[in-house]
């Protein structure tokens, strides 16, 4: 049996690529405050807060690359007859709503 490690790419605008690392280095940031308050013993109830708005902001980060999936990637395949576009778009929001 022959291993492929193919990579797929997704070539995306400057902008589109700008607004996602603005949101990834915006969670990143969180962390390392996450991680300073736990070194800090600071307290549980404000960990958790700060944990929930990592989450926000991961969440939000998902939302806006599945928009730019499903408009650009699956709409472009279905287009050329790649029906297999949707059963792979239909097992990542499974993951996604685990």
């Amino acid at each position: 049996m022959e291993h492929c490690d193919c990579v797929r790419h997704k070539k995306r605008t400057e902008e589109e690529k700008k607004d996602l690392l603005v949101r990834l280095k915006k969670a990143e940031g969180q962390i390392r405050g996450i991680e300073k308050m736990v070194e800090e013993d600071l307290y549980c109830p404000d960990i958790l807060i700060q944990v929930s708005a990592v989450t926000s902001a991961l969440n939000s980060f998902n939302k806006q690359l599945l928009g730019m999936h499903i408009k650009g990637c699956v709409a472009e395949d279905i287009k050329h007859g790649k029906e297999e576009s949707v059963d792979e778009l239909v097992k990542v929001l499974q993951k996604l709503m685990r």
